[in-house]
Protein backbone atom coordinates (compact mmCIF):
# COMPACT_ATOMS: atom_id res chain seq x y z
CA UNK A 1 0.00 0.00 0.00
CA UNK A 2 1.48 3.42 -0.69
CA UNK A 3 -0.13 6.85 -0.60
CA UNK A 4 -1.35 6.43 -3.86
CA UNK A 5 -2.76 3.02 -3.71
CA UNK A 6 -6.80 2.79 -6.01
CA UNK A 7 -6.74 6.93 -5.94
CA UNK A 8 -7.62 8.14 -9.39
CA UNK A 9 -4.95 10.26 -10.93
CA UNK A 10 -5.33 12.72 -14.46
CA UNK A 11 -1.69 13.20 -15.73
CA UNK A 12 -1.81 15.83 -19.14
CA UNK A 13 0.95 15.27 -21.36
CA UNK A 14 1.60 12.06 -20.66
CA UNK A 15 2.32 10.82 -24.07
CA UNK A 16 6.50 11.55 -23.28
CA UNK A 17 8.96 13.02 -20.85
CA UNK A 18 7.94 13.98 -17.16
CA UNK A 19 4.03 12.76 -18.19
CA UNK A 20 4.75 9.38 -19.35
CA UNK A 21 7.29 9.31 -15.74
CA UNK A 22 4.55 10.61 -13.58
CA UNK A 23 2.17 7.97 -15.35
CA UNK A 24 4.42 5.03 -14.68
CA UNK A 25 5.42 6.03 -11.16
CA UNK A 26 1.54 6.46 -10.23
CA UNK A 27 1.13 3.04 -11.73
CA UNK A 28 3.81 1.47 -9.70
CA UNK A 29 2.55 3.18 -6.69
CA UNK A 30 -1.01 1.60 -7.36
CA UNK A 31 -2.80 4.49 -8.89
CA UNK A 32 -5.64 4.27 -11.36
CA UNK A 33 -4.96 6.57 -14.62
CA UNK A 34 -6.60 8.74 -17.04
CA UNK A 35 -3.98 10.02 -19.06
CA UNK A 36 -4.15 12.55 -22.48
CA UNK A 37 -2.13 14.16 -25.05
CA UNK A 38 -2.24 15.19 -28.02
CA UNK A 39 0.73 13.25 -29.60
CA UNK A 40 -1.64 9.95 -30.41
CA UNK A 41 2.14 7.73 -30.51
CA UNK A 42 3.66 8.59 -27.59
CA UNK A 43 -0.26 8.28 -25.95
CA UNK A 44 -0.59 4.76 -26.89
CA UNK A 45 3.15 3.88 -25.89
CA UNK A 46 2.44 5.50 -22.26
CA UNK A 47 -0.83 3.07 -22.37
CA UNK A 48 1.24 0.22 -22.94
CA UNK A 49 3.32 0.74 -20.59
CA UNK A 50 1.32 1.48 -17.90
CA UNK A 51 -0.71 -1.26 -18.60
CA UNK A 52 2.19 -3.66 -18.31
CA UNK A 53 2.82 -1.79 -14.86
CA UNK A 54 -0.63 -3.21 -13.86
CA UNK A 55 -2.41 0.11 -13.93
CA UNK A 56 -5.77 0.18 -14.78
CA UNK A 57 -5.79 3.35 -17.38
CA UNK A 58 -8.09 5.35 -19.85
CA UNK A 59 -6.26 6.96 -22.49
CA UNK A 60 -7.28 9.69 -24.81
CA UNK A 61 -6.40 12.22 -27.24
CA UNK A 62 -6.57 16.15 -25.70
CA UNK A 63 -5.89 19.23 -26.28
CA UNK A 64 -5.81 21.57 -23.14
CA UNK A 65 -6.02 24.80 -24.56
CA UNK A 66 -9.82 23.66 -26.00
CA UNK A 67 -11.62 24.26 -23.09
CA UNK A 68 -14.94 22.92 -23.64
CA UNK A 69 -13.26 19.68 -24.70
CA UNK A 70 -11.28 20.11 -21.00
CA UNK A 71 -14.63 19.95 -19.50
CA UNK A 72 -15.94 17.31 -21.12
CA UNK A 73 -13.03 14.85 -20.09
CA UNK A 74 -13.39 15.92 -16.39
CA UNK A 75 -16.79 14.12 -17.15
CA UNK A 76 -15.74 11.03 -18.87
CA UNK A 77 -13.39 10.07 -16.11
CA UNK A 78 -15.35 10.49 -13.49
CA UNK A 79 -18.02 8.53 -15.15
CA UNK A 80 -15.65 6.04 -16.13
CA UNK A 81 -13.60 5.92 -12.62
CA UNK A 82 -16.09 7.21 -10.37
CA UNK A 83 -14.18 10.03 -8.73
CA UNK A 84 -10.75 11.77 -9.40
CA UNK A 85 -8.09 12.06 -6.72
CA UNK A 86 -5.67 13.54 -8.18
CA UNK A 87 -4.70 16.29 -11.72
CA UNK A 88 -1.49 16.57 -12.54
CA UNK A 89 -1.61 19.89 -15.00
CA UNK A 90 1.60 18.75 -17.11
CA UNK A 91 1.35 19.37 -20.71
CA UNK A 92 3.38 22.31 -22.30
CA UNK A 93 5.18 23.75 -24.94
CA UNK A 94 8.16 25.89 -25.37
CA UNK A 95 8.73 28.51 -27.90
CA UNK A 96 11.80 30.94 -28.54
CA UNK A 97 11.69 34.59 -29.41
CA UNK A 98 12.48 38.00 -28.54
CA UNK A 99 9.43 39.96 -28.20
CA UNK A 100 10.01 42.47 -31.24
CA UNK A 101 10.35 38.97 -33.58
CA UNK A 102 7.45 36.88 -32.09
CA UNK A 103 3.89 37.58 -33.76
CA UNK A 104 0.49 37.61 -30.94
CA UNK A 105 -0.10 34.24 -32.66
CA UNK A 106 3.03 32.98 -30.99
CA UNK A 107 2.32 34.33 -27.59
CA UNK A 108 -1.36 33.08 -27.70
CA UNK A 109 -0.14 29.53 -28.69
CA UNK A 110 2.46 29.09 -25.47
CA UNK A 111 -0.28 31.47 -23.24
CA UNK A 112 -3.43 28.59 -24.41
CA UNK A 113 -1.03 25.58 -23.48
CA UNK A 114 0.81 26.21 -20.17
CA UNK A 115 -1.43 28.41 -18.78
CA UNK A 116 -4.59 28.04 -20.27
CA UNK A 117 -4.33 24.95 -20.26
CA UNK A 118 -3.37 24.43 -16.95
CA UNK A 119 -6.00 26.77 -15.85
CA UNK A 120 -8.42 24.94 -17.63
CA UNK A 121 -7.65 21.14 -15.95
CA UNK A 122 -7.62 22.95 -12.61
CA UNK A 123 -11.39 24.15 -13.19
CA UNK A 124 -12.84 21.23 -14.28
CA UNK A 125 -11.63 18.79 -12.02
CA UNK A 126 -11.90 20.80 -9.40
CA UNK A 127 -15.35 20.17 -8.00
CA UNK A 128 -14.32 16.80 -8.38
CA UNK A 129 -11.94 16.98 -6.63
CA UNK A 130 -13.59 18.29 -3.48
CA UNK A 131 -16.34 15.71 -3.73
CA UNK A 132 -13.91 13.20 -3.44
CA UNK A 133 -13.08 14.30 -0.02
CA UNK A 134 -9.44 13.89 -0.80
CA UNK A 135 -8.56 15.13 -3.72
CA UNK A 136 -4.79 17.34 -5.11
CA UNK A 137 -4.20 19.62 -7.96
CA UNK A 138 -0.69 19.20 -8.72
CA UNK A 139 0.19 22.34 -11.14
CA UNK A 140 3.57 21.86 -13.57
CA UNK A 141 5.31 25.42 -13.79
CA UNK A 142 9.20 25.84 -14.37
CA UNK A 143 12.29 27.32 -13.39
CA UNK A 144 11.18 29.83 -15.24
CA UNK A 145 8.10 30.51 -13.34
CA UNK A 146 10.57 31.74 -10.96
CA UNK A 147 13.22 34.21 -13.03
CA UNK A 148 13.15 35.33 -16.60
CA UNK A 149 15.40 35.13 -19.57
CA UNK A 150 16.08 36.66 -22.23
CA UNK A 151 13.93 35.12 -25.50
CA UNK A 152 11.64 32.82 -23.59
CA UNK A 153 9.18 35.76 -22.72
CA UNK A 154 6.09 33.63 -23.72
CA UNK A 155 7.28 31.11 -21.99
CA UNK A 156 8.08 32.91 -18.50
CA UNK A 157 4.86 35.08 -18.91
CA UNK A 158 3.04 31.59 -18.90
CA UNK A 159 4.64 29.50 -15.98
CA UNK A 160 5.13 33.16 -13.60
CA UNK A 161 0.97 32.89 -13.98
CA UNK A 162 1.03 29.28 -13.24
CA UNK A 163 2.91 29.84 -10.23
CA UNK A 164 0.72 32.71 -8.95
CA UNK A 165 -2.92 30.79 -9.97
CA UNK A 166 -1.52 27.95 -8.54
CA UNK A 167 -0.12 29.78 -4.82
CA UNK A 168 -3.51 31.40 -4.61
CA UNK A 169 -5.47 28.69 -5.24
CA UNK A 170 -3.75 26.56 -2.34
CA UNK A 171 -4.52 29.44 -0.22
CA UNK A 172 -8.65 29.28 -1.15
CA UNK A 173 -9.09 25.60 -0.60
CA UNK A 174 -7.29 26.40 3.18
CA UNK A 175 -9.54 29.61 3.74
CA UNK A 176 -12.87 27.66 2.56
CA UNK A 177 -11.39 24.64 4.56
CA UNK A 178 -12.19 22.24 1.17
CA UNK A 179 -10.81 18.93 0.86
CA UNK A 180 -8.00 19.54 -1.60
CA UNK A 181 -4.29 20.04 -1.49
CA UNK A 182 -2.06 22.14 -3.87
CA UNK A 183 1.02 21.59 -5.15
CA UNK A 184 3.16 23.97 -7.81
CA UNK A 185 6.13 21.85 -9.41
CA UNK A 186 9.32 23.92 -10.87
CA UNK A 187 11.33 21.98 -12.54
CA UNK A 188 14.88 22.87 -13.55
CA UNK A 189 17.10 21.12 -16.69
CA UNK A 190 14.83 17.60 -17.48
CA UNK A 191 16.16 15.84 -20.06
CA UNK A 192 13.10 15.54 -22.22
CA UNK A 193 12.26 16.67 -26.20
CA UNK A 194 10.63 19.51 -25.18
CA UNK A 195 13.43 21.78 -26.59
CA UNK A 196 13.67 19.88 -29.89
CA UNK A 197 9.88 19.93 -29.87
CA UNK A 198 9.85 23.57 -29.62
CA UNK A 199 9.47 26.11 -32.24
CA UNK A 200 11.17 29.66 -32.81
CA UNK A 201 10.84 32.71 -34.54
CA UNK A 202 12.27 32.70 -38.51
CA UNK A 203 15.85 32.73 -38.28
CA UNK A 204 17.23 30.81 -35.16
CA UNK A 205 19.21 27.86 -35.12
CA UNK A 206 16.81 25.58 -33.82
CA UNK A 207 19.51 22.44 -33.49
CA UNK A 208 21.85 25.03 -31.25
CA UNK A 209 18.77 25.80 -29.43
CA UNK A 210 18.06 22.43 -28.41
CA UNK A 211 21.76 21.50 -28.18
CA UNK A 212 22.23 24.72 -25.79
CA UNK A 213 19.47 23.16 -23.17
CA UNK A 214 20.30 19.53 -23.56
CA UNK A 215 23.89 20.46 -22.01
CA UNK A 216 22.01 22.01 -19.17
CA UNK A 217 19.35 19.06 -18.49
CA UNK A 218 20.93 17.19 -16.01
CA UNK A 219 18.29 15.43 -14.38
CA UNK A 220 15.97 12.39 -15.36
CA UNK A 221 12.06 12.32 -15.87
CA UNK A 222 12.24 9.67 -13.70
CA UNK A 223 13.88 11.41 -10.90
CA UNK A 224 11.38 14.51 -11.57
CA UNK A 225 8.49 12.30 -11.11
CA UNK A 226 9.53 10.46 -8.47
CA UNK A 227 10.59 13.63 -6.59
CA UNK A 228 7.11 15.07 -7.29
CA UNK A 229 4.91 12.63 -5.94
CA UNK A 230 7.00 12.96 -2.82
CA UNK A 231 6.25 16.62 -2.83
CA UNK A 232 2.70 15.68 -3.18
CA UNK A 233 2.72 13.10 -0.55
CA UNK A 234 4.12 15.37 2.09
CA UNK A 235 1.33 17.89 0.83
CA UNK A 236 4.53 20.52 -0.31
CA UNK A 237 2.78 24.02 -1.69
CA UNK A 238 6.50 24.31 -3.88
CA UNK A 239 8.84 21.35 -5.04
CA UNK A 240 11.80 22.44 -7.14
CA UNK A 241 13.13 19.58 -9.11
CA UNK A 242 17.13 19.60 -9.58
CA UNK A 243 20.50 21.29 -8.51
CA UNK A 244 20.14 23.64 -10.61
CA UNK A 245 16.21 24.91 -9.42
CA UNK A 246 17.40 25.32 -5.77
CA UNK A 247 20.60 27.13 -7.26
CA UNK A 248 18.50 29.59 -8.98
CA UNK A 249 15.71 30.24 -6.36
CA UNK A 250 18.56 31.23 -4.03
CA UNK A 251 20.01 33.74 -6.30
CA UNK A 252 16.90 34.76 -7.16
CA UNK A 253 15.91 35.21 -3.45
CA UNK A 254 19.00 36.36 -2.42
CA UNK A 255 19.39 39.57 -5.35
CA UNK A 256 16.17 40.34 -6.43
CA UNK A 257 16.14 42.01 -9.54
CA UNK A 258 19.94 41.68 -9.57
CA UNK A 259 20.08 38.30 -11.08
CA UNK A 260 19.33 39.83 -14.53
CA UNK A 261 22.80 41.26 -14.96
CA UNK A 262 24.00 37.40 -14.44
CA UNK A 263 21.60 35.76 -17.09
CA UNK A 264 21.85 38.42 -19.58
CA UNK A 265 25.64 38.33 -18.97
CA UNK A 266 25.47 34.33 -19.51
CA UNK A 267 23.03 34.75 -22.88
CA UNK A 268 25.64 36.86 -24.34
CA UNK A 269 28.39 34.80 -23.89
CA UNK A 270 26.43 31.36 -25.36
CA UNK A 271 24.86 33.33 -27.84
CA UNK A 272 21.58 32.57 -26.85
Amino acid sequence: MTHFTDKVAVVTGAGSGIGRALAMELAIRGAKLAICDVDPTGLAETEKLVRLAGAEVMADHLDVAQRELVLAYADDVVARFGRVNLVFNNAGIAFTGNVEEMSFKDIDRVMDVDFWGVVNGTKAFLPHLVESGDGHVVNISSIFGLFSVPSQSAYNAAKFAVRGFTESLRQEMVLAKRPVKVTCVHPGGIKTNIARNAEQVEGRDHDKLASSFDKLARTSPEKAAKVILDGVENNKARVLIGADARVLDVLVRLTGSGYQRAVTAFSRRNGL
